[in-house]
């Protein structure tokens, strides 16, 4: 778990300023791979880069308020590639889920979970 605030403070800053795109909604096929359907709302951040020279993805949860809850490191030794999904607004069962999918086939992930610290 990263416990350092600023990181998830600048995470939270970048989703705030940035539309959100949904180009995948929740229960729509994957374009290449039709046999994957998608549990949840998938997109990205517009005006932001990634590693795959695309906007930031982004998953979004059930959750009513929209807070950046996790992050998943993801690479792809096929595609030889990494990048990081942010999950906004998701319950522990939708961000075991969707680590779960990014660790197949050629593909691995780590989970990285905000944690709130209390004051006082």
């Amino acid at each position: 778990m990263i416990k350092n605030n600023n990181f998830w403070l600048q995470l939270e800053r970048l989703v705030a300023i940035c539309n959100l795109k949904i180009d995948r909604p929740k229960g729509t096929p994957h374009p290449r791979y039709p046999s994957f359907v998608y549990p949840l709302d998938y997109g990205y951040l517009e005006n932001t880069s990634s590693g795959d020279e695309g906007g930031i993805d982004v998953w979004l949860g059930s959750l009513s308020e929209r807070k950046v809850t996790a992050i998943i490191c993801c690479i792809d030794s096929e595609k030889k590639d990494s990048e990081i999904k942010i999950l906004l607004g998701c319950t522990s069962q939708e961000t075991q889920d969707i680590l779960n999918i990014h660790k197949t086939g050629s593909q691995s992930a780590v989970l990285l979970v905000r944690t709130i610290q209390k004051i006082g």
